[in-house]
């Protein structure tokens, strides 16, 4: 999710949200001439409504979220001398249902948990107690537990990160998309049942992310930057956890995951916290921190989000009813789980639905009086299946017009797609689970690059309007490389280049895409220039090694590796990168170590198993071979590639025939044969030789 629009935040000026605004306006007309009353006449029907017996209590359930001391609110309700100066602003909102802030029309969708709509009967308690001059009441003050008193709205968080130290946003400018790493300091595993974000600041906090990192990429780019945090490419390690989508924007508190689908954190991960900060006319500090509630139990259930929205949007000055649409007809058997829309300024009407395979249209969630300061995640009370073939549909209204008062532009301009305040949005996200686990993969790679491409659009659009935002550059270089589409990503990243000549990360980007494409030598040429910028950007250390290995400059390629191994020592790939290297110059030795070191540093991977279990079983040195291990090795390795990769089957062949086991190796390497991709005769003829050596083997084995 991304962002909406810093002049209206200065349009309400030291005023944050919706809620600040609707009861601010009842100041003028506080209960002053309510004096100190203790009661007061009776309501409709004879009953005395008073803050110690009704209201009070209600307010607490109610409002108390975020109307208490360190939250969102600007004024708390949790005592009777708190709430007495607002009673009659408190009144007129809940009259106009302003307050509390519940957009979802009844009855379309829903329910949802946590829904905070008050009934007529609530609201009209509410206005007989102010217009029976807010009465106390007898007996003690009524007020709300010292301990649940602080800024949390979910409970007190099991862990509490921020920001190591506060960042000073200038006071006037552009927007500012910042981002800070954070470590997680956790000792193993936990299983996260939910966050909660507290901006710091919330007069310029527009919205955030927040993605995890198991690597160190996040932390060294924060590092480099002299100031807190950094303005640079989001490494591509750094992700929402799958399923989930990680973000905040105002009013928003995304309710604590159904049982069984929590996610994993693994220990010595970074929270990568992504700030859009929007300048409020004077200088302003911000420290947001993040609580992460934990549960027990290990997730059973793993969730998928689609999200449904076009990018190229482009909205005509003057347009009341501008229409944005998008539809996805269903793969797969799904059960729904939750729902969140995200747009900014313009937005009036949001509309969810689906449409059955038999016609049938089923309401996922709607929004009349859309506002930005009051957006949510929504989730179901009741979780819901929808049967493949379904199609989900989105469908936003925007009202670019001088009549609408959240436009922040005066007069009316074109507004287009974009994360920035002067643009627009327009998503809705959809939680849900395939009924069957194997259906995963497939609803994945059904939509993921459906979303992907989307977003290039949208992307490309911002850089038409404004060719020199290098993060957009390297963004959309980053979803291009991920569709394959190298020398599309290499424009960017040489556009990024320009734009920030004094960039190690911009020549490493470029340089690897160069890489990736075969130009050699100025992949070379950039991967150095990276390296002269920052000597200790051991990613460019591993990828520079890697391009003179295919230069055929075996020793400076062992340089690098070495250089990258030693500013990363747990980095499994430059082990790897390593280990072959000095297999290549015949060191097998020192290459059967350091296959050992990426082992440990690549839990899963397949190939330096692979690797060391050939290297057991073929050494020339009869004393240091290992057959039993080899075949245990290349099992594990077989394992991990679905028994679909032929060079893996190929060395567990190997490996068989060092133990003696020639009928499997036979068998084996047959398979290995037939897996081999049309057009690569090279790979089959070398397997054939080795099936046909194992084959004279088992036909003079004696018997």
């Amino acid at each position: 999710m991304h962002g909406g629009a810093g002049t209206a935040h200065r349009r309400w000026g030291r005023v944050w949200c919706a809620a600040a605004v609707v009861l601010g306006m009842g100041l003028a007309g506080s209960v002053e001439e309510a004096g100190a009353a203790r009661s007061g006449p009776s309501a409709a029907g004879g009953q005395a409504f008073t803050f110690n017996s009704q209201v009070g209590p209600l307010l607490r359930d109610r409002c108390g979220a975020c109307h208490r001391p360190g939250a969102i609110a600007p004024f708390s309700v949790l005592t009777y001398a708190e709430v007495r100066p607002w009673a009659r602003a408190i009144r007129n909102a809940v009259r106009t249902r302003s307050m509390p802030p519940w957009k979802p029309v009844p009855g379309y969708g829903g329910p949802f948990v946590g829904e905070q709509r008050l009934s007529d009967a609530e609201i009209e308690l509410i206005a007989a107690w102010v217009d029976a001059g807010a009465p106390n009441g007898e007996g003690a003050d009524f007020t709300l537990a010292p301990a649940s008193r602080g800024g949390w709205r979910l409970g007190e968080p099991d862990l509490v990160i921020e920001m190591p130290e506060p960042y000073t946003l200038q006071a006037e400018g552009t927007d500012v998309l910042r981002k800070f790493a954070i470590p997680i300091p956790i000792p193993d595993r936990r299983y996260v049942q939910g966050v909660e974000f507290q901006p710091g600041n919330p007069r310029v906090v527009h919205h955030a992310n927040m993605k995890i990192d198991p690597t160190l990429a996040s932390r060294q780019l924060d590092a480099e930057d002299p100031e807190p945090g950094y303005d640079g490419v989001t490494p591509f390690s750094a992700r929402f956890p799958f399923g989930y989508f990680l973000g905040w924007t105002p009013g928003q508190v995304r309710p604590l995951a159904a049982e069984g689908m929590a996610w994993i954190l693994d220990p010595d991960s970074d929270l990568l916290l992504e700030l859009h900060l929007t300048p409020s006319g004077e200088p302003e500090t911000v420290q947001s921190r993040i609580g992460f509630f934990f549960t027990a139990a290990p997730p059973t259930t793993v969730p998928f989000t689609i999200r449904l929205g076009k990018q190229d949007l482009d909205i005509p000055p003057g347009a009341r009813d501008y229409r944005s649409e998008d539809r996805y007809v269903l793969p797969v058997d799904v059960e729904v789980h939750g729902i969140q829309p995200h747009a900014h300024y313009l937005a009036r009407r949001v509309r969810g639905y689906a449409t059955l395979p038999d016609g049938t249209q089923r309401p996922l969630i709607a929004i009349d009086d859309w506002d930005f300061h009051w957006q949510d995640s929504y989730r179901y009370a009741e979780p819901f299946v929808l049967p493949r073939g379904t199609e989900l549909t989105m469908e936003f209204t925007y009202d670019n017009s001088a009549a609408n008062p959240a436009n922040p532009h005066a007069p009316p301009r074109r507004i287009t797609w974009g994360q920035l305040s002067a643009n627009e949005m327009g998503d809705l996200w959809i939680q849900v689970v395939p009924r069957r686990a194997s259906d995963l993969d497939l609803l994945v790679r059904d939509r993921r690059p459906m979303e992907l491409a989307e977003d290039i659009i949208g992307f490309e659009m911002v850089l038409a309007a404004d060719p020199d935002q290098r993060m957009v550059h390297d963004d959309v270089a980053l979803l291009y490389t991920q569709f394959g589409r190298i020398p599309d990503a290499a424009k960017h990243y040489r556009e990024s280049v320009r734009l920030a000549p004094g960039s190690a990360a911009a020549a490493y980007n470029l340089g690897t895409a160069l890489l990736q494409l075969g130009d050699l030598d100025a992949a070379i040429a950039e991967l150095e220039r990276a390296l002269r910028i920052d000597p200790a950007y051991a990613l460019a250390h591993n990828n520079l090694g890697a391009a003179l290995k295919l230069r055929g400059d075996l020793v400076r390629a062992t340089s690098h590796y070495r250089q990258a191994v030693r500013l990363r020592p747990g980095d499994g790939e430059a082990l790897y990168n390593l280990a072959n290297a000095l297999l290549m110059q015949g060191a097998l030795d020192e290459a059967a170590t350091q296959y050992e070191r990426a082992i440990a540093g690549r839990p899963g991977s397949a190939e330096p198993l692979a690797e060391l279990a050939l290297l057991l079983a073929t050494h020339p040195d009869a004393a240091r071979r290992d057959p039993g291990r080899a075949v245990r090795l290349a099992e594990r390795a077989a394992e991990l590639t679905g028994h679909e990769q032929p060079g893996v089957l190929e060395i567990l062949a190997a490996a068989y025939a060092a133990t003696g086991a020639i009928g499997r190796a036979v068998a084996t390497a047959d398979a290995a044969l037939r897996l081999v991709p049309p057009g690569r005769e090279d790979v089959a003829a070398a397997i054939r030789e080795r099936l046909d050596g194992y084959r004279r083997m088992r036909a003079t084995r004696p018997r």
